[in-house]
């Protein structure tokens, strides 16, 4: 069983702080929201100040980002964690059902 816990922190610039308490902790997964902060930024602070943790997008929003620049940033990220980076992506758009 994997535990996981979302990285959430007043100061975005504190998520690899977290990071590495939830490392400590011997949690296996640090997961980060697309809220009022860039998920990609956090999740750079949070690969480095770790070493064992998984980091994960729970979602990134992909329809405002172009998917070239969304698959650089992932293999970036993939790349500086030594492979611990999970990308998650989400639409963020409702469905309307029936006519307008």
């Amino acid at each position: 069983m994997k535990v996981e816990m979302a990285i959430t922190a007043r100061d975005f610039t504190a998520s690899g702080e977290v990071a590495a308490r939830l490392e400590a902790q011997g949690l296996d997964c640090g997961i980060l929201f697309e809220a009022a902060r860039d998920p990609f930024l956090q999740a750079l602070l949070s690969a480095q100040r770790t070493e064992r943790l998984e980091i994960a997008t729970g979602v990134a929003i992909a329809f405002a980002r172009s998917p070239m620049i969304v698959a650089q940033t992932a293999n970036d990220l993939q790349t500086l964690s030594g492979g611990r980076f999970i990308l998650g992506l989400g639409s963020q758009i409702k469905l309307r059902v029936g006519s307008a």
